[in-house]
């Protein structure tokens, strides 16, 4: 049964563990301001002298992600604790795809992921001999048949997506995501490589857990809880993010059994 620490707080568990992996987007901030509580309690963790990484979907290198949440007024001592999936994916494609055509399926913003071999992008899908996924293009963020129809004469070359997730909150408005794009290439047939929350690959690059006692905190059971549960990790589901409507509807046992997940504890917000 899915333990609720709303009255007793994070810290009546932290002792429990030796790592911490905690969801940025829906956990540590609402991808415009940070959560306060939560930059407080990543201030204990640290003082009872825990490790934790921030490990986070987002399909850009470390040090974008680091720079936008200085923008945001994080510290730097928290931010240096980040790990991306776009820094997962960015090693993988160093080490195998640095010589080869790609095309990009996602908005010109997430150039950065591979500015060192921008040369090598293909303008046209039908000259590249794989594709990277870090989300929609502008203009078609909620027009899925788009990629239907863009896909369809391309699925033998292999997708590279940095970015499972499905959907994200920014603010009160939801959007798609990479793992959206990714999703229907391959129900096409397509062959699709994905870094970050739930494979186990963004887990033990970001930080050395084997033989550590671990908690996974996040707000999607699709990948901050399922990673966990590959993992074998605890978990810490956050309600107020993207499923809160959904737990506040049937509860968090029914739904996660419907996400075939398993939860072992539940705050609405990550609060010490």
């Amino acid at each position: 049964m899915t333990k609720n620490l709303d009255n007793d707080g994070f810290r009546s568990i932290v002792a429990n563990y030796d790592i911490f992996y905690i969801d940025l987007w829906g956990v540590i901030h609402n991808g415009i301001s940070l959560h306060e509580k939560a930059i407080q309690t990543l201030e204990e963790i640290d003082k009872a002298k825990k490790e934790y990484v921030l490990l986070t979907n987002a399909p850009r290198p470390n040090t974008t992600v680091n720079a936008f949440l200085k923008k945001m007024g994080m510290e730097k001592e928290i931010r240096d604790k980040v790990y991306s999936s776009g820094e997962a994916a960015l090693t993988y494609l160093k080490k195998n795809h640095l010589s080869e055509k790609f095309y990009h399926v996602g908005p010109p913003r997430d150039f950065d992921l591979f500015v060192e071999f921008e040369n090598n992008k293909a303008k046209n899908i039908n000259e590249s001999s794989y594709l990277i996924c870090t989300g929609l293009f502008e203009g078609h963020e909620e027009d899925l048949n788009y990629y239907k129809e863009l896909f369809k004469e391309c699925l033998d070359k292999k997708m590279i997506c940095t970015n499972p997730d499905l959907i994200v909150d920014r603010g009160s408005k939801r959007e798609l995501c990479a793992g959206s794009v990714a999703l229907i290439f391959e129900k096409m047939g397509g062959k699709v490589i994905y870094f970050g929350k739930p494979f186990p690959e963004v887990y033990n690059q970001s930080i050395v857990n084997k033989n550590k006692k671990v908690l996974s905190i996040g707000d999607n059971l699709n990948t901050d809880i399922k990673g966990a549960n590959l993992m074998n990790f605890d978990s810490l589901i956050i309600s107020n993010g993207v499923h809160k409507d959904e737990i506040e509807k049937e509860g968090i046992e029914k739904i996660s059994k419907k996400y075939e997940t398993v939860v072992n504890y539940i705050q609405s917000e990550l609060k010490w």
